[in-house]
């Protein structure tokens, strides 16, 4: 085997050892078979166009085009012309599978299932870019030290998304396969020495057989052991955390978990940017039982219980396949407080397509069709693959759980792990936050009552209106300036309560969906304006229990009615003795307020106007936000891109030409360098015509042949030879002296080259003109006097001659 040929396969070896790091990633591992062969099939490329040979970008070209086409017959066949070659429709595809890959990363645990394309897309067409640029690098150019960059990068994405204890393993295989690239690249560098003596000789068959034996089995030797080294220190050391590589899943529910997560996307952008839309609109349509309560029938889209002193978002937490029959029974939910089962019946409109789907909490159950992954801790429900609510009906079953307030108070303490988890706040929280909750519940010290006391305080003694023109705000002093202007919507309220609460030891978090809709004879209407956010605070025994802080918005639980006889807590029943009596800015809709004038939009919602999905009569701009528009932004520069790589000989040669006649000769040392620009100018333009410069000859020669072989007329002819006579006059004369109108001589020059030749040349000559073929002239003298310097800069291997001993 020759020295090049063990180059690429040691090449090839490096890329597919560097990718066992993402086995851990992905189950099942059966993808690195495909991309080991698909990565074979590229490197035997290489390979051959190496051999015939080509030049060295043609080389990577061959082989960026067969991976193309590889991957388009893998994945976009369908799409491709004959299977093979990629069209419009083929690149939409990988688009689309590209989306779904990113959507499926944020959204499955490790390790994700191997069934969606768009993951092995991406492992598969990465293992393909970081071979090509380990090949070019190692192979074609002959450099493989700097090959062990793409070989770190791909390993640093594995191990920074890795959650296992084996990692150590990986970075034995990965650094293995470059040390092997390195050892191939050396013995054929040796090789070129000739014959180097090793120790005694191997013979075969009475002949010595040469070869680079002692430096390679030193170089082994050397390797072996930087590798112990590695593993062994890091053993020794003190431990850090928080690295660079540092694993990215450690937080709550980060585990397996059956085979993915629920990332943390906030619903609220969307509550927020839809807050104030003129028209209420119908999203979603109930249809419970006879005997329901509709005052306590909120649907529950999604806990927020992740608060980084900014907002509250969901964590990222395992999901798994919806159970089959019932769900388990909720956290905390003891068979001594009385709970009945409803069933309700829910029809989503059109334009609402929300992937978490709007469930009365706690469910014992779903039915419905299509993608939907489980998500144990939220007893939640999201869409895989891009599944939505748009247009689907669902049946829940869901418990109407009614505790009373002696239950509530007599509540045993929580699980320490919970209490540690949904008490967690951040350092940068105000102060105030935590002063205003101790003061307003000072005294009490039964959680429940607390609780009780921190919602009369929104809703009854503390002065607060609900306005829906308060702004959201952002940053840790949102809270704070809430409880100083005491304005806002559901939003601050129900945030404010849940990061008092959790600031006195109960165990908070935020819950987003709708508030009861509008009874329509046997159904419910919930529109836009339901959309809604309240606090939920657990207590043991009972499970998650629904607050209501927000002032005359949704309806106030009946368990936080005081039961207790001598009570000091305000009955939330009476109105606020603080609050302001003037009307506020968004008033509730009433129980007086009818259907008709509801579609009319005469009376107010109960909810602050939230779209938690999409609707397509929705300004554009509130339903997509800021992000869609930044997505119009890149795709508009990937547009621009792929459009500007067919066109950038010929935009090259436009701003070459600019450059070139530009000068204008005002000193003798700037005319002699306009006139040398203007005659390149020359010779390349008669090379885009097809007159190829010979470089042996004296100006006035080149003159002379450009000017017989491009037929050129008197006019353009008389130009062509005073370019010359100004080049000569550079280059021989004394003091050369300045020639004006060089520049028009050439353009006359172009105009008389343009009208002897041919359609096809005119159109070559524009669109891929031949004397772009400099650039890669440039760089390929760049990139060889780049590596003559790296070769000095190494240590000097001495001559076996020069060795001792």
């Amino acid at each position: 085997m020759s020295g090049r040929a063990r180059l690429a396969l040691c090449a090839w070896a490096a890329t597919l050892m560097a990718s066992c790091a993402l086995l851990p990633l992905v189950e099942p591992a059966t993808w690195i078979v495909q991309a080991g062969f698909l990565l074979a099939v590229q490197s035997g490329v290489g390979a051959a166009t190496r051999r015939v040979p080509l030049a060295r970008p043609l080389t990577v070209l061959a082989q960026a085009l067969v991976a193309l086409v590889l991957l388009t017959l893998t994945f976009a066949r369908e799409q491709a012309f004959f299977g093979l070659i990629p069209g419009p429709d083929a690149f939409v595809r990988f688009a689309d599978l590209l989306r779904q890959g990113s959507d499926d990363i944020a959204r499955y645990a490790i390790p994700a299932p191997l069934e969606s394309d768009g993951i092995r897309l991406m492992l598969v067409g990465g293992v393909l870019i970081i071979g090509l640029a380990v090949d070019t690098l190692a192979v074609t150019f002959r450099s493989a030290a700097p090959a062990g960059l793409p070989l770190l990068a791909l390993y640093s994405v594995a191990a920074g998304l890795s959650e296992g204890g084996a990692d150590w393993l990986w970075f034995l295989v990965a650094a293995a396969g470059y040390l092997l690239l390195l050892l191939a690249e050396g013995r054929e560098r040796l090789s070129q020495w000739g014959r180097v003596f090793g120790g005694s000789p191997r013979t075969q068959g009475g002949a010595e057989s040469g070869g680079a034996v002692a430096p390679v089995r030193t170089g082994r030797r050397i390797g072996v052991v930087a590798l112990g080294v590695a593993l062994v220190v890091p053993l020794a050391m003190p431990a850090m955390n928080g690295g660079l590589l540092e694993n990215a899943g450690a937080g709550v529910g980060s585990g397996s978990g059956g085979g993915g997560t629920i990332s943390a996307v906030n619903p609220l952008v969307s509550l927020r940017d839809n807050l104030n839309v003129d028209e209420d609109r119908q999203v979603l349509s109930l249809r419970p039982e006879k005997d329901a309560d509709l005052s306590s029938l909120y649907l529950r889209i999604v806990s927020l219980d992740d608060f980084d002193g900014t907002t509250w978002k969901p964590s990222k937490r395992g999901i798994t396949g919806v159970p089959d029959g019932r769900f388990p029974t909720p956290a905390g939910l003891s068979p001594d407080v009385k709970s009945t089962e409803v069933v309700t019946t829910v029809t989503a409109a059109d334009g609402y397509a929300q992937n978490w789907l709007p469930m009365p909490y706690p469910p014992s159950g779903v039915t419905i069709s299509g993608n939907w992954r489980y998500e144990p801790v939220g007893m939640t429900l999201v869409g895989d693959h891009g599944q939505t609510t748009s247009g689907l009906t669902y049946e829940v079953r869901s418990l109407d759980v009614q505790p009373t307030a002696r239950q509530l108070a007599d509540a045993p303490e929580a699980p320490p792990a919970l209490v540690r988890e949904y008490t967690e706040l951040p350092s940068s929280l105000p102060a105030v936050v935590g002063e205003t909750a101790r003061r307003v519940t000072a005294g009490i010290t039964n959680p429940y009552e607390q609780a009780v006391a921190l919602q009369n305080y929104f809703t009854v003694t503390g002065g607060f209106e609900y306005d829906t023109e308060v702004q959201v705000g952002n940053g840790s002093q949102a809270i704070a300036r809430f409880l100083r202007d005491k304005q806002g919507f559901c939003v601050h309220f129900s945030f404010a309560m849940a990061a008092m609460a959790r600031s006195l030891g109960i165990p908070a978090r935020v819950a987003v969906g709708f508030a009861p809709g509008t009874a329509e004879g046997d159904t419910v209407s919930v529109g836009l304006k339901d959309a809604h956010a309240w606090p939920e605070l657990y207590f043991e025994g009972v499970g998650w229990t629904r607050f209501e802080p927000t002032p005359s918005r949704g309806t106030v639980p009946s368990y936080t009615a005081p039961e207790v006889p001598g009570s000091s807590l305000p009955n939330p029943t009476q109105p606020s003795e603080a609050a302001s009596t003037a009307p506020s800015a968004a008033p509730s809709a009433s129980d007086t307020c009818t259907p008709e004038q509801k579609k009319l939009n005469e009376c107010q919602s109960e909810s602050p106007a939230a779209a938690l999905g999409d609707d397509n009569d929705i300004s554009w701009w509130a339903v997509a936000g800021p992000w869609w528009y930044l997505r119009l932004l890149a795709w508009l520069a990937v547009g621009l891109v792929v459009l500007a790589i067919p066109l950038a000989p010929m935009l090259w040669r436009l701003r070459t030409r600019a450059v070139r006649l530009g000068g204008h000769g005002r000193s003798e040392a700037d005319s002699a360098r306009h006139a040398l620009a203007v005659w390149e100018e020359l010779t390349d333009t008669a090379w885009d015509f097809g007159i190829v410069p010979e470089e042996s000859q004296t100006p006035r020669k080149a003159a002379a042949r450009i000017v017989r072989i491009g037929q050129l007329d008197p006019a353009a002819a008389a130009g062509v030879h005073r370019v010359a006579d100004a080049v000569e006059q550079v280059l021989y004369a004394p003091r050369p002296r300045p020639t004006a109108g060089l520049a028009e001589d050439v353009r006359r020059a172009t105009a008389g080259l343009h009208q002897t030749v041919s359609r096809a040349t005119k159109v070559r000559a524009v669109i891929a003109p031949r004397s772009t073929v400099r650039v890669a002239w440039a760089v390929s003298e760049w990139w060889a006097g780049f590596t003559a310097r790296m070769a000095e800069a190494r240590p000097t291997l001495r001559k076996p001659s020069d060795q001792r001993g």
